[in-house]
């Protein structure tokens, strides 16, 4: 496959060009050496593409695993205890599990554990590849890469997407790279308050 556009997002490119140029390029190979044209193994039943041969995002989600894993990147999952008061939220966001479930028990309030889990993770570098629906993606960058991040467990997040050109060829409702960047830069600058690369492929 091939890396179509990039977008940065506070800096997210520059620090892993700068500080994790290893990690980087380690992420630009694995897109590089796996062939899409392999996964296109979905036979449409929609009215509109009835019987068309498609990309198969499940069988390329694997094949994306496999390499990660390859290069001993690791699922991680991000712990917490879940509140509704803003106070609670800033004294427990930075305090371990246990940690948490402790402070909660002090004030005699429910515990309520949650977590978030990340496909690839390595030395502090969370990567996302996404082929699933719109909400997804959002959720990814608002929501997964910022509580790793806010948690120390990252200092970037990655999101590889497919470009429009790609999206064309798969099932209705699937992200895109020019339509999430578009929904980012219209959330202004700083927001979501975390480094992030967005990575646009195609086949």
């Amino acid at each position: 496959m091939r890396i179509v556009e990039n977008y940065s997002h506070l800096n997210g490119y520059e620090s892993l060009k700068v500080h994790k140029k290893q990690i980087l390029d380690e992420i630009k190979n694995i897109i590089k050496n796996i062939n899409a044209n392999n996964f296109k193994t979905k036979i449409s039943k929609e009215k509109t593409m009835k019987g068309k041969n498609l990309f198969n995002p499940v069988e390329i989600n694997k094949a994306f695993k496999e390499a990660f894993y390859k290069k001993g990147w690791k699922e991680s999952r991000y712990a917490y205890c879940v509140t509704t008061d803003e106070e609670d939220v800033k004294n427990t966001q930075n305090l371990s599990l246990l940690e948490q479930k402790e402070y909660f028990k002090n004030k005699n309030k429910k515990i309520i554990p949650s977590y978030n889990q990340t496909d690839f993770v390595k030395d502090k570098v969370a990567v996302e590849v996404q082929f699933g629906k719109y909400a997804f993606v959002a959720y990814d960058l608002f929501v997964k890469h910022m509580l790793f991040y806010t948690g120390g467990v990252i200092n970037v997040g990655v999101e590889i997407l497919p470009m429009k050109e790609m999206q064309k060829e798969m099932s209705s409702g699937v992200a895109y790279y020019e339509g999430e960047v578009y929904n980012l830069m219209r959330q202004g600058r700083t927001s979501p308050p975390v480094p992030l690369l967005i990575i646009g492929i195609a086949h």
